[in-house]
């Protein structure tokens, strides 16, 4: 017995997640696309979402139909007007969006009490097993020195990544600390002996290099090197349809991919 398709909404559609996870959508049987929406005075608001259908992309939610699960790669704003349309329905909600503000950070973390509610710095699920592994290997070894190296296209704005940030962050809770703490994010010059217990990153930016993240355990004579290297970002899109068919139906509160990965939909 097969079950109804989830009736989706993607805010943030004409960005490059949204487009990604359009192409996705068109074969896969899971969803039902039932709402796009792309932000006031977007160049595609009233157009059609797929030429010879009849969905067509809108500004806001206040024509959404009934939805089962919401998609977020928008920007703050875009994200701000989703979680009261979410919150006001009660639909859960995925979310990619960064550069929010203490007080949109703020109602996030109040929104886990209402809503089934999934952030992520990376939906890629071998991210999600990396960081596992990562958590696992810090807590395992440690005395033992962890350098996290990133490598990305010559377009990023940010450096370090928010993955490799992310991937810190849980390696430094293995060892009961944080990264405001012992993150050590630049050397030059006569910078002296490396601190115990630092956790140090490395930045490459360059060409199209898509996504690299490695973590080095180094002991004395011997290191432990994990790793995940990202080749087509259409991963990306299918990790956060993966996550929003997985929170469906899950209970209020704050989810990560872990979840997804621990307990696949």
């Amino acid at each position: 017995m097969t079950s109804s398709p989830l009736r989706l909404a993607i805010n943030g559609a004409s960005g490059r997640m949204g487009q990604a996870l359009l192409s996705l959508l068109r074969a896969d049987g899971r969803f039902e696309l039932m709402h796009a929406v792309v932000s006031p005075g977007s160049m595609h608001d009233g157009e059609p979402v797929w030429l010879g259908q009849a969905l067509r992309h809108a500004h806001d939610w206040s024509k959404a139909p009934a939805l089962d699960v919401v998609i977020d790669f928008s920007g703050p704003a875009g994200l701000a007007a989703a979680l009261d349309h979410c919150l006001a329905h009660g639909i859960p909600l995925v979310t990619g969006t960064t550069g929010l503000d203490a007080a949109l950070q703020a109602r996030l973390e109040t929104a886990g009490t209402r809503i089934a509610l999934l952030r992520a710095a990376n939906f890629s699920l071998g991210v999600a097993l990396l960081t596992r592994l990562l958590r696992e290997a810090a807590a395992a070894l440690p005395d033992w020195d962890l350098e996290i190296v990133e490598a990305h296209h010559g377009r990023k704005q940010d450096a370090p990544s928010g993955t490799a940030l992310a991937l810190g962050q849980a390696a430094a809770a293995a060892r009961d600390t944080t990264l405001d703490e012992v993150g050590v994010y630049s050397r030059e010059g006569r910078t002296g002996e490396r601190v115990p217990a630092s956790i140090g990153f490395a930045v490459v930016r360059g060409g199209d290099i898509v996504g690299e993240h490695q973590a080095l355990l180094i002991g004395q004579g011997e290191r432990v090197e994990l790793g995940h290297r990202a080749t087509d970002r259409a991963i990306f899109a299918r990790g956060a349809l993966q996550a929003a068919h997985w929170l469906v139906g899950r209970a209020a509160g704050h989810w990560q991919m872990e979840d997804v990965l621990a307990s696949p939909a």
